[in-house]
């Protein structure tokens, strides 16, 4: 998208992607919701289940900085970012995005080479992402493991429980090891 938007208060962009070193996995959401933007932070409204699933899937209590809890994608070399780069959408659900554009996942996986999974946080995340990113030459469906999973907006229904027993599951073979000491 070009850069000129970026004073209309429709037109919303997202964050850097956040790439552990090694990351295996990446994890895919929309676009940015208001809380979030205001923020500056991925998945930054307080009823939104994201960093309380990334907690119990990495065994550890919730922090309650986003430094700290950016460091618990570390635990599992797991890497967060949407797959939208910009959209315009008044408020913040996924149904009022208008004109999105995708972010460069090209140039993307090809600094990140280790990434060998993509995890979709809810359905619209996938689909955008089959919609603009997979491409002849750029990236195939098969070039990686794609996993659906339960959305952790708090505008999804499922619990946090429901939606960490679905995550846990489909999550698991991408989990590294615990090291023992």
């Amino acid at each position: 998208m070009a850069a000129e938007p970026r004073s209309d208060p429709s037109v919303k962009y997202s964050f850097p992607p956040i790439s552990p070193a090694g990351a295996r996995l990446l994890i895919l959401g929309t676009l940015p919701g208001e809380e979030s933007l205001r923020r500056q932070q991925y998945y930054g409204h307080p009823r939104n289940h994201f960093w309380p699933l990334i907690a119990a899937l990495a065994d550890k209590p919730l922090p309650l900085s986003y430094e700290d809890r950016l460091a618990l994608l570390n635990v599992n070399r797991w890497a967060v970012w949407d797959v939208l780069e910009g959209a315009e959408r008044i408020g913040s659900a996924d149904a009022a995005i208008r004109n999105p554009a995708a972010n460069a996942f090209g140039a993307y996986f090809a600094a990140n080479p280790e990434i060998r999974a993509i995890a979709f946080n809810g359905q619209k995340a996938r689909t955008l992402f089959r919609r603009f990113v997979i491409k002849p030459g750029i990236v195939a469906e098969n070039d990686f493991a794609m996993i659906a999973l339960p959305s952790s907006s708090p505008l999804y229904t499922k619990t946090l429980d429901e939606k960490l027993a679905v995550w846990r599951e489909k999550l698991a073979p991408h989990t590294e090891p615990r090291r023992k000491r």
